[in-house]
C-alpha cells in the first residue's frame, strides 16, 4: 500500500467517524435549518421542510437532546433558534432551557411545516426553506448527513452541486476490499491511527451515563442489574451487551452526550466500538491491539456502507456489528481468513433485519447484532463458517458483502415503503 493510498484511507476514516449529539437524522435536519437560518439573517417567520422517506422514518420516534421531547418539530425549531452549522452533527450542543421554551412556542404558532419530498431517488434528502417577510433562504442536504448540495439566499444561488454526494462521499473514489481493510488496520503506523481511541472514550462515557439514569427502555441498565448475574452471568459477553445497548439507550432517548458516529449513524459508531473496547479491556489487550481492532472494525463498516448507502431498509446494526465481529476476531488472535469467516457468519445470520426508524427500541436490535458478533467470532476462531453452498454466502468475502448490500439497497425497497406506510398510518 502506497503512502498516498494509506493517507486517503486515514482521511476517509476521519470524515466518516465523527462526534454527534442525538440521532443523526433529526440532527441533520437541525443542521440544515441552522444553515438556512444563518443565510436568512434572522429568525424565520415560517419554515418549510421537505424530507425523503428514509429521513422521515428515522426522525419520527427519537428524543432530541436537551429537550425531553421527541421528533422533528422541536429539532427544527431549535435548529432555527440556537443551532450553529459550524458544529456539524453537534449543531444543538449550545441549547438552553429558554431555547427549548421558545422552540415550543414556535411549534404552537404553527410556523413549521414538514412534508414528504416526492419523486426523488436519494434516500437521504433534506430541503429547508426559511421565510421572513420578503426574505427567503434555501438549504439542501443530500447524500450525506452534513453534505450541503444547494444554498440560496433571496434568489441568488450560493452553492449548487448537481452530482450525487459530491463532497461527503469521496470514499466512492477509494476502492476498498476486505483484504485492503485488513492490511491497513494491521500495518498502518500506529501514530497515524491512534486518533481512533477517541471513539472508545466517547462511546464508553455514553454507556456509563446510561447506567446512572433511566433512558429509553433502560436495556443496558437492566442487563447490569440482577439479570446479569442470575441469568446471563457476570461475563465479558454480558458486559458487551450492557455497554453497547446502554449507549444506544442514552442516545435514542436524547441524552445530551456526544457519541462517535460511523457513516452518519451514532448507533453504528456505538456498535462498531464498544464490543471491541470491552473485549480488549477485559482481556488485558495492549493499547496498540485496541487501536488496530477499532480501526479494523470502523473501516469494515465504512467499506460495507459504500455499497449499501447511507440509509436503507436494512438495520445498520447488521453492518456495524459485522465490523465489531472482525475486531473481536482479531483480538482473539484471528488471521485474515478467520476474520473473513466472521464476516460470512454475520451476513448469513442477520441479513434481512429491517430498519423501522430510529427509536429507543434500537437498543434491542443493537444487542442482537453484537451478540451475533461474538458468536460469529467464536465460530470463526474454530474455523467454522457458513459456506458458499448456503444461501447468499459466496466463496469470496467481498462478493458476500455485495450480496448483503444488494439486498439492503435494492431488494428491500418495497419493505422500506411498507414500513413507512405502517408507521405513518398508526
Amino acid at each position: 500500500m502506497t503512502a498516498s493510498e494509506r493517507q486517503s484511507i486515514i482521511d476517509l476514516i476521519k470524515r466518516e467517524v465523527i462526534p454527534a449529539i442525538g440521532c443523526t437524522e433529526p440532527i441533520a435536519v437541525s443542521l440544515c435549518v441552522a444553515k438556512a437560518t444563518e443565510l436568512l439573517g434572522s429568525l424565520p417567520e415560517k419554515i418549510e421542510v421537505y424530507l425523503s422517506a428514509n429521513v422521515l422514518k428515522n426522525a419520527m420516534g427519537v428524543g432530541i437532546p436537551g429537550t425531553g421531547m421527541i421528533g422533528l418539530p422541536i429539532a427544527i425549531a431549535l435548529g432555527a433558534i440556537a443551532g450553529k452549522s459550524d458544529y456539524q452533527l453537534e449543531v444543538l450542543r449550545d441549547i438552553t432551557p429558554d431555547n427549548v421554551e421558545n422552540g415550543k412556542q414556535l411549534i404552537d404558532e404553527k410556523r413549521i411545516r414538514i412534508s414528504l419530498k416526492d419523486n426523488i431517488e436519494e434516500k437521504l434528502y433534506i430541503e429547508v426553506i426559511c421565510h421572513h417577510g420578503p426574505q427567503q433562504s434555501v438549504a439542501i442536504i443530500a447524500g450525506g448527513h452534513t453534505n450541503f448540495v444547494y444554498l440560496e439566499q433571496n434568489g441568488i444561488k450560493l452553492l449548487n452541486i448537481t452530482q450525487k454526494c459530491a463532497k461527503d462521499c469521496k470514499e466512492e473514489e477509494l476502492e476498498l476490499s476486505m483484504q485492503k481493510v485488513y492490511d491497513f488496520a494491521l500495518n498502518a503506523p500506529i501514530n497515524d491511527i491512534e486518533f481512533i481511541l477517541e471513539t472508545a472514550r466517547l462511546n464508553k462515557a455514553a454507556a456509563e451515563e446510561s447506567f446512572h439514569n433511566n433512558y429509553g427502555h433502560s436495556l443496558g441498565k437492566t442487563l447490569r442489574g440482577k439479570y446479569e448475574k442470575q441469568i446471563m452471568g457476570d461475563s465479558i459477553f454480558s458486559h458487551i451487551l450492557s455497554y453497547t445497548s446502554g449507549a444506544c439507550d442514552a442516545r435514542m432517548a436524547g441524552a445530551m452526550v456526544p457519541v462517535m458516529s460511523n457513516s452518519g449513524s451514532g448507533n453504528q459508531g456505538i456498535s462498531a466500538t464498544l464490543p471491541v473496547v470491552i473485549f480488549a479491556e477485559e482481556n488485558e489487550k495492549t493499547e496498540e491491539e485496541l487501536i488496530r481492532a477499532l480501526t479494523l472494525s470502523h473501516l469494515t463498516v465504512i467499506y460495507i456502507k459504500q455499497s449499501l448507502g447511507r440509509l436503507s431498509a436494512l438495520c445498520g446494526c447488521v453492518v456495524a456489528a459485522t465490523g465489531s465481529s472482525c475486531g473481536i476476531t482479531y483480538l482473539m488472535g484471528g488471521n485474515y481468513s478467520q476474520i473473513s469467516y466472521a464476516v460470512k457468519n454475520m451476513i448469513a445470520n442477520l441479513t434481512g433485519m429491517i430498519c423501522d426508524g430510529a427509536k429507543p427500541s434500537c437498543a434491542l436490535k443493537v444487542s442482537t447484532g453484537v451478540s451475533t458478533a461474538v458468536l460469529s467470532a467464536i465460530m470463526a476462531m474454530e474455523n467454522r463458517f457458513v459456506t458458499s453452498v448456503e444461501g447468499i454466502i459466496d466463496e469470496d468475502v467481498d462478493q458476500s458483502i455485495r450480496n448483503l448490500t444488494r439486498i439492503g439497497s435494492q431488494g428491500m425497497n418495497e419493505t422500506d415503503r411498507l414500513v413507512l406506510e405502517i408507521m405513518t398510518h398508526k
